[in-house]
């Protein structure tokens, strides 16, 4: 058996238990949990058990360097490790299992020499390389997605996020510290950005565009949003209560969500309510407030808004933006020479957010993505073929030979 192929499949065997639920077959691997906690263990271990350099950055992430970190012009790859609830096995993890799986491949070949100075610059391996595992990047706990890659790229505002809370009311600032990390320190972190030459993600895909083929490259990622909208009424009997007295915030609810799908019908984009609180949340109680929360996405940022501004009208809500990120293009160049290099694979654009497209405007990232046979993610039924999965470990040591 390829050495390669054996260490992917143990690290992946590793992984797979960790933050497992079994009543549903999904993951709760929440940010500044005791499931990530294991996750980031995992992490550091395996950056050890290479003689990597391992460290945390001021926002929580973690770093395995070869070479010399403070050199500059670095190629970083990796992803994360946290889900969303009941999340599939592959989103994330597999960029991070790729990473070190690639790292071994490279040190195999000779790129990487195992031991010694790195090869002088302009020849294969000539860079630092460092992969990476970006924290909180599904938002599952404290609702604002890519924390430690925005934070990083400073489109975060710390106090802001120290002051987010999950629904326990923990504050973000508060589950870091418990996690062993300072939130005092968080912020935009420019030395590091400005040692990174190009960051390349790999991620299963989250459709199923790319027909018959195993891999292919990201051209640009859909602006996005999340927004919070709170309807009032008024908490009552549920069996005494007459219809005609009740003010049931449950009912705008209903109407908002069947108004949001139309209008994304209609504009061709998509919104989604995933996301719901109620109070006082009683079988026998009409609820005096719920508290849902909006996932939008579309081709462009025009019609991403238009749509927005069409179910906050038509909505009887108090509403607040909590994340948006415009359009992504990764840069050109660098994904013209990955899909030259990988032969003429599919380039297409992805409506999922990732750290890429977050680090996109302060360094140039490119994406590749692995064929997902179903199409389905963010689910236990997420899935793609071990064969397919190789092929992309295959593909970022070709992509990231080529950049060293």
């Amino acid at each position: 058996m390829d050495q390669v192929e054996e260490n992917f499949r143990g690290m992946w065997r590793e992984l797979l238990p960790v933050g497992r639920y079994d009543a549903t077959g999904g993951y709760r691997r929440h940010a500044w949990t005791a499931a990530d906690g294991e996750c980031r263990a995992w992490f550091r271990e395996q950056a050890l058990k290479r003689g990597l350099t391992y460290e945390v950055d001021r926002n929580g992430n973690q770093w395995a360097w070869y070479g010399d970190p403070a050199a500059g012009d670095a190629i970083v790859t990796g992803s994360h490790l946290d889900s969303v609830p009941d999340g599939g096995a592959y989103d994330g993890p597999l960029g991070v299992v790729s990473a070190f799986a690639a790292l071994d491949a490279l040190r195999d070949r000779g790129v990487l020499p195992d031991r010694g100075v790195l090869p002088d610059r302009g020849t294969a391996g000539g860079r630092p390389f460092a992969i990476v595992n970006f924290g909180d990047e599904e938002g599952a706990r404290f609702g604002v997605a890519c924390v430690g890659s925005r934070l990083m790229a400073g489109v975060l505002d710390p106090d802001h996020a120290r002051a987010l809370r999950d629904q326990d009311g923990v504050l973000l600032g508060d589950a870091m510290e418990r996690g062993g990390h300072d939130p005092a320190m968080i912020g935009r972190d420019d030395e590091r950005l400005a040692r990174i030459a190009a960051y390349v993600e790999l991620h299963v895909e989250q459709g199923r565009n790319l027909g018959d083929a195993p891999v292919g490259v990201a051209s640009a990622i859909w602006p996005h949003g999340r927004w919070r909208f709170d309807f009032h009424g008024e908490a009552n009997h549920a069996g005494t209560t007459r219809l005609e007295d009740r003010r049931d915030p449950m009912l705008a609810y209903a109407a908002t969500v069947l108004n949001a799908r139309e209008q994304a019908r209609l504009a061709g984009a998509l919104a989604t309510f995933g996301k719901i609180s109620v109070e006082p949340n009683g079988t026998n109680a009409i609820a005096s407030r719920v508290t849902a929360w909006l996932d939008s996405r579309a081709a462009d940022s025009a019609t991403l808004d238009r749509l927005v501004k069409e179910i906050i009208q038509q909505s009887e809500a108090e509403v607040t933006r909590e994340s948006y990120t415009p359009v992504v293009a990764f840069d050109r160049p660098l994904r013209d020479r990955l899909a030259g290099r990988l032969g003429g694979v599919p380039v297409l654009p992805t409506g999922a957010g990732h750290d890429a497209g977050i680090l996109a405007s302060a360094i140039p990232t490119a994406m590749l993505f692995v064929r997902n046979p179903t199409g389905v993610s963010h689910s236990p039924a997420e899935h793609a073929e071990e064969v397919d999965c190789l092929a992309g470990v295959a593909a970022l040591v070709a992509v990231l030979e080529d950049l060293l």
